[in-house]
Parts: structure tokens; C-alpha cells; sequence
């Protein structure tokens, strides 16, 4: 056995021609007198092995339980069964590991997403989280593959900050002080300059400021990591810890950074549609399964493979913030006070609710909306000539919402420093992102697109959790 080279399943089933001896590794998804059904997690397709009883003693085959990890040497024959082309005739079997069929907690059955939350060290083995991780790989190579290709270079902005991006103050503290007994200053506060980096730090909310920087120098640059928020949220839609995937071009207005936000994500849908089309499939089928059981006023409109091509295939509706007012004050649902956030005055927050409906209902195309108010945008963002708004753009997109927001950078000083005083931002925090727009400033533009979101559009699933392998939420960091 051990002079045999393991092949994966996937090529098993795809490559290997009928009467090659072959060996694969994998664990055992069910067993069914002497057909086994063994997974590597390589595809989302089982190889079924015959195990003929005249071969192998039953005490062995008694051992072969669903979860046990097997090694099999045979040779592969056409299937006389429905279901498959191909199978494997075992000539050896070793049992790698077993599984105690009475412990052991995924059995062939469904499970609901809640319950594997609570195993999510074994949950990548059932094929929902399979080919959810599968389809994130993919996704996660598609984005580099597109950056490289157009010769951004791929930088790793800080995990550890001392500044916040967003001024929100939601961040994670940094320290290694004595949290019963921490140093004070002569104020009676904390002496962070007792702490390990001399000063208050805390974990990145985006690597957005150390981006335009690289940017800054580079031109086309992009982050692609990590990044954390302490907000006390328990929905669907927020994680403690997420990715953000976040270009940053310099020379580039806000109607270059559309044009790139639009490009790539018409990219990376493509590139998974190409790439994942058995999982896509089979989440497809699983999305379907699972609208069958809504009231018919909450099912999707589209399927899951129709949302992706619904993107790939349209052309992005552009429209300024003024216009989208416009049209949600005088729509049915907000006439009608369907809105859980009705919509009456100009330079309101849009909600979720408010971006499907632009998207779903009233365009029935991918939305990008851009020129919000400033009162509502972040302290970086170019102030436009009218003095109301900022050159800040979102993507939308249908039964998500925002999936990107991006702007054109502020790159004047005097602007940008007016700014950073009026929302009350310590400036010393921030003296090297300022001395940017003194030595060489120059336009720029950039966005960040949240990577589970993303996943969570291509994979139609309906819970951020399940979409990052172990997730992060308020009163949740096991495994």
C-alpha cells in the first residue's frame, strides 16, 4: 500500500481511467453493507468502495463507521449502480482512525446550522461547510488573481494600531498591563506609556490608512487580511473578527474606483462559476430546499446560481445619494409604511431594507450609489464642490445590501486637518497619514469589500457565521 501514491478523490472521479489501481485516504461520509462512501473533502463528491465480504474479515468492516478515516487500495471499475460512473473494487483497507458510531455527532441525517455552530471543529466534513470553504478558497484566490494580473501589489498593513480608521472607538484594546492592577498617570488613568508599545493600541478595524500610504508610493496597491470590531451585535450580518479585502489606487477619482469595484466583482463571480460549479450546484439545491419552507412573500426572487448571473451579466445602475432619496420617499413601501425606517428627510442613514428595495425592486439591477452626505461618512473622504456631500460610493447588491464602500481619499491638507479637529479625532495619532498630503499629495481613490459578505452572496448562505470556519461573535470564541 505504501508503494502507491495517494490520489484524491476528486481526480479519482474525474481522471482515473477504469482498471487503474489506485490509493485514496478520506473519511467515511456512510456505509451501507459493503458500499462505503469516502470523502477527502477535495470535491463535493463521494467515491463509493466496494468492500467485498469474501475479502475482508467482518471484524474489520464492522470497524468502518461513518467518521472513520480509511486508507484503500483497489481498482477502479464502472459502477453497476445509479449514481456514479465509476467505483472502487478495495483490494486492501486500513483503518487510519475510527470514530465511535455512538459519540461520534455528524450521522448520516440532516443537522440544523445551529447545532453545528457548536461543532464547528467537525463541521467542515458535512457537505454544506465543504463546499462553503471550498467556494471561500476560491474566492480568496480569485482576488489575488485579479489584482496580480493588473499589477497591484499585495501589502500587509498592520494588525496591531494605534489609530482608528473609522472613528467609531469600537476597537479591541492591545495590552500587556496588569488589568487588577494597571499603571496610572498623574490623572488617575491608565499609563499607557507603561504598556508594551509605549502607547494606547488596539486591534485594526481596516488597513485602509497604512494602504493609501503604500499607495501613496506604489500606486495600485491592495490589503488583504484580518480585521476586527468590538461591536456588541448578535445578528446575521456582524463578526467580531472578519476579512477585508481593500485596494488603493493613487491617480484614481471615484469614478475609476466604480469602474474597478464593478470589474472585480463581475471577476470573482465569473472566476466561481468556472471554478466551483459542483458546489455551487449543490448549494443551489440546498437554497431552493430551504425557500420551499418560507411564506411565499419571504422567498428569494432569484436562485442562487440566477443571483450570480444576475451580476455577471448586468451592467451596475449608477445613481447619486440625492437621486436614491428621491425615489425611496416616493416609493409604495415607504408611502405605505412598509419600511421598518421610513424615509422623509435628506441625509438619512439608508438602511438595508432601503438598498434591496433600489436593487430588487425598483432597478432589478446591481446598484452602485455615490455623493452621500458627509455627515454621515467618514473623516478621509474628498469633500465635494457643493459642501453637503463627499465623493463616497457603496455597491449593492440583491438580498445582501452594501457588500462594498468605498471613496475618493481627501487629498488636500487644510480639508482633511478641518476634518480630523470637527469630529474630534486626536491629530497626533494621525500626524503621518496628515505629513501624506504635505510631501507629494496626489488624488486617490480606494474601497473595502467585506470578504464574508462575499461569500456569504456566492454561497446563498443566510448567516455570516457560516461562512468563516471557526467565527467570532459576542460572548463566542471557542475553538
Amino acid at each position: 500500500m505504501a508503494d502507491l501514491k495517494r490520489t484524491k478523490v476528486k481526480a479519482a472521479l474525474t481522471e482515473v481511467k477504469v482498471g487503474e489501481k489506485i490509493c485514496v485516504k478520506g473519511w467515511v461520509r456512510t456505509k451501507r453493507q459493503f458500499f462505503i462512501n469516502l470523502n477527502d473533502g477535495s470535491t463535493i463528491n463521494n467515491l463509493q468502495v466496494v468492500a467485498d465480504s469474501d475479502r475482508f474479515d467482518q471484524s474489520l468492516l464492522d470497524a468502518i463507521t461513518t467518521g472513520a478515516s480509511l486508507s484503500v487500495t483497489g481498482v477502479v471499475v464502472e459502477s453497476q449502480g445509479a449514481g456514479q460512473k465509476i467505483e472502487l473494487e478495495a483490494q486492501e483497507i486500513e483503518i487510519l482512525g475510527t470514530a465511535d458510531p455512538e459519540k461520534f455527532p455528524l450521522q448520516p441525517k440532516k443537522h440544523s446550522l445551529e447545532f453545528l455552530r457548536e461543532i464547528a471543529h467537525l463541521r467542515p466534513r458535512t457537505n454544506t461547510f465543504g463546499a462553503v470553504l471550498r467556494v471561500r478558497h476560491t474566492l480568496a484566490f480569485a482576488i489575488h488573481k485579479f489584482y496580480h494580473d493588473k499589477g497591484f501589489v499585495y501589502i500587509h498593513t498592520p494588525i496591531i494600531t494605534g489609530s482608528d480608521a473609522e472613528g467609531a472607538g469600537e476597537m479591541f484594546r492591545v495590552s500587556t498591563l496588569d488589568p487588577k492592577s494597571p499603571p496610572l498617570d498623574d490623572k488617575g488613568e491608565v499609563d499607557y506609556s507603561q504598556d508594551f508599545f509605549g502607547k494606547q493600541t488596539n486591534l485594526t478595524v481596516s488597513g485602509q490608512l497604512e494602504g493609501e500610504l503604500a499607495a501613496l508610493a506604489l500606486t495600485e496597491i491592495y490589503t488583504f487580511g484580518p480585521t476586527f470590531r468590538a461591536e456588541n451585535s448578535n445578528t446575521s450580518r456582524h463578526l467580531a473578527e472578519f476579512w477585508m479585502m481593500e485596494p488603493e489606487m493613487a491617480f484614481y477619482d471615484i469614478v475609476d474606483s466604480m469602474d474597478l469595484a464593478e470589474e472585480m466583482l463581475k471577476y470573482l463571480i465569473n472566476y466561481v462559476l468556472e471554478h466551483c460549479n459542483d458546489d455551487l450546484e449543490f448549494l443551489n439545491k440546498r437554497l431552493m430546499d430551504e425557500e420551499k419552507n418560507k411564506k411565499q412573500e419571504e422567498r428569494r426572487e432569484m436562485s442562487l446560481i440566477e443571483s450570480l448571473k444576475f451580476i455577471s451579466e448586468n451592467d451596475f445602475v449608477r445613481l447619486t445619494y440625492t437621486e436614491a432619496i428621491d425615489i425611496l420617499r416616493n416609493s409604495k413601501p415607504n408611502k405605505k409604511k412598509r419600511f421598518q425606517f421610513l424615509i422623509d428627510e435628506w441625509g438619512v442613514d439608508l438602511q438595508s431594507e432601503h438598498e434591496r428595495f433600489l436593487v430588487e425592486k425598483h432597478f432589478k439591477k446591481p446598484v452602485i450609489l455615490f455623493n452621500y452626505p458627509a455627515s454621515i461618512k467618514a473623516f478621509y473622504m474628498r469633500q465635494n464642490d457643493d459642501g453637503k456631500t463627499v465623493a463616497a460610493m457603496d455597491v449593492l447588491f440583491p438580498g445582501i445590501g452594501e457588500i462594498i464602500g468605498g471613496s475618493q481619499r481627501e487629498e488636500r491638507y487644510d480639508q482633511l486637518h478641518s476634518k480630523i479637529k470637527e469630529m474630534g479625532i486626536d491629530e497626533e495619532t494621525l500626524w503621518w497619514y496628515l505629513e501624506t498630503r504635505k510631501f507629494g499629495t496626489a488624488p486617490h481613490s480606494g474601497f473595502g469589500l467585506g470578504f464574508e459578505r462575499m461569500v456569504q452572496f456566492v454561497t446563498g448562505m443566510g448567516n455570516i457565521r457560516d461562512v468563516i470556519p471557526f467565527p467570532r461573535t459576542p460572548g463566542s470564541a471557542e475553538f
